[in-house]
């Protein structure tokens, strides 16, 4: 054995090593480990630039300047904000991903989440005791200096058949004011609508599932693609057809926060050319943001009462009359953002009633 093959072989075995078990979050350390191995070793790291020769899927967010690339091993962001010319600004790797498939922003551009098919779409990986971290989604923030930080995987959560091909897809977010919340096809797994506002507490909040396709052997199919596009939910199923889906309210999503998602219209939908969702004025927004403060507690009973009430005279006036009353709850909401333990959304909701007291 040449010495170079000896470097390799240990190379290799030290990477085995650091292989399993591993921790969710050690996408980060495992890559600095293995470059520092390589450096050791003297031979190329397979985290190096010149080792990535393919993506799967790219997504552009001309909106926020950036696009995320899932691409070989690994997944990149980058800067395009000089349109001819992109640059490549971070990288993570994680050892429980397989084949990193597409990314996706939140609207605000501070989060990405890429996801797996694991094993090309094909195998059944939902089953109960499948590691919650294969053919999953990855949520990484995104800091100031455009580095991502791994945050936590989502998956699938209800368990699926050794008949059933199963693993993270197609999807896109669902504009619901002042949250992330994403419909996504898992195949055979079907349709999962999930949370991840909280990058740290993914959690699924709906689904539809048709069940195998074939009871009594894996035969290939489910959903492809789900997409939502002006208040319904595309579900392309391989074998069985098109889907057309909407959501009802529940105790996770309100029938006001329903509403504003309606009030977002596009022309056209290219996922991998993800659109900026904006929500235009309305009673709708306001009471969004009304029910969110009211279901995590940033306003008291009494507060989100009186918001409410403020809401519904405004409502029933027009004119100038509208725009005094509308006028007046605002500077009393900005009033209530101090005590408040989601100042943010206080925000958000204040200006919702001005932008709403302003509007023609």
């Amino acid at each position: 054995m040449t010495r170079e093959d000896s470097a390799r072989f240990n190379f290799a075995q030290a990477v085995q090593a650091l292989s399993r078990p591993m921790t969710s979050a050690d996408s980060v350390p495992y890559r600095k480990t293995v470059d520092s191995l390589a450096k050791r070793y003297g031979v190329a790291s397979p985290f190096a630039p010149r080792a990535l020769t393919q993506c799967h899927d790219i997504t552009a967010y001309p909106a926020v300047g950036l696009a995320g690339g899932a691409c070989a091993g690994m997944g990149l962001l980058l800067d395009i904000r000089n349109v001819p010319n992109p640059r490549r600004v971070a990288a993570v790797s994680d050892s429980n991903f397989s084949f990193w498939h597409s990314a996706t922003f939140s609207n605000d551009g501070t989060m990405v989440l890429f996801s797996d098919e694991w094993g090309g779409g094909g195998a059944a990986y939902c089953r109960k005791d499948d590691p919650r971290e294969w053919g999953a989604d990855a949520i990484f923030t995104i800091d100031a200096q455009r580095i991502m930080h791994f945050q936590n995987y989502y998956k699938l959560p209800a368990p699926q058949t050794q008949n059933e091909n199963c693993v993270a897809h197609n999807g896109n977010l669902i504009p619901i004011p002042g949250r992330t919340v994403m419909v996504q096809g898992f195949y055979q797994g079907g349709v999962t609508v999930f949370e991840w506002t909280d990058p740290k507490h993914p959690h699924e909040i709906a689904f539809f599932d048709r069940g195998p396709n074939d009871s009594t052997r894996l035969a290939g199919g489910g959903v492809w693609s789900v997409y939502w596009y002006n208040g319904h939910i595309i579900s392309s199923e391989m074998q069985r057809g098109l889907d057309v889906l909407e959501l009802t309210p529940s105790a996770a999503i309100s029938q006001n926060e329903l509403d504003a998602a309606m009030t977002v219209k596009l022309d056209f939908l290219n996922v991998q050319d993800q659109p900026k969702y904006v929500w235009p004025a309305s009673f709708a927004l306001s009471k969004s943001y009304t029910d969110q403060l009211e279901r995590w507690k940033g306003l008291s009973a009494a507060q989100v009462s009186a918001v409410r009430s403020g809401l519904e005279s405004a409502e029933g006036k027009s004119g100038a009359a509208r725009k005094s009353a509308l006028t007046a709850l605002a500077t009393k909401v900005r009033g209530y953002s101090a005590g408040s333990i989601d100042k943010q959304r206080v925000q958000w909701l204040a200006q919702s009633i001005t932008d709403l007291a302003n509007a023609k």
